[in-house]
């Protein structure tokens, strides 16, 4: 009967140790996938950082672009609208000359 309970205490000990390994294996194999989904995420997060910088590049430069070509369609108007045949900048180019030079006509 002694020999039954020692066999028993032995059995529940190994149990006990059994368990015990299985519970640090648990913990290692959590502890290892909490690290990489760690990782995944943190790359995640830096891929996506990098394509919002480059969509925010690429939306900078487009605005840039349509600024200038908003500015240079304005500037054509102006000229359009400015522009002065030779006779006409002669008489105004005489009259600021008698203007600043005090004469009148």
């Amino acid at each position: 009967m002694r020999e039954v309970i020692q066999k028993m205490v032995e059995a529940e000990g190994e149990a006990k140790r059994i368990l015990g390994e299985a519970a640090a294996q648990s913990e290692r194999v959590l502890g290892e996938a909490r690290r990489q989904a760690q990782g995944l995420l943190e790359q995640s997060r830096r891929e996506v950082r990098a394509e919002a910088a480059r969509l925010v590049e690429a939306a900078v430069q487009e605005a840039e672009r349509e600024k200038q070509e908003r500015l240079a369609r304005e500037i054509a108007a102006v000229e359009a609208r400015t522009r002065l045949d030779d006779a006409t900048r002669r008489a105004a180019a005489e009259a600021v000359v008698q203007l600043v030079s005090g004469q009148s006509s």
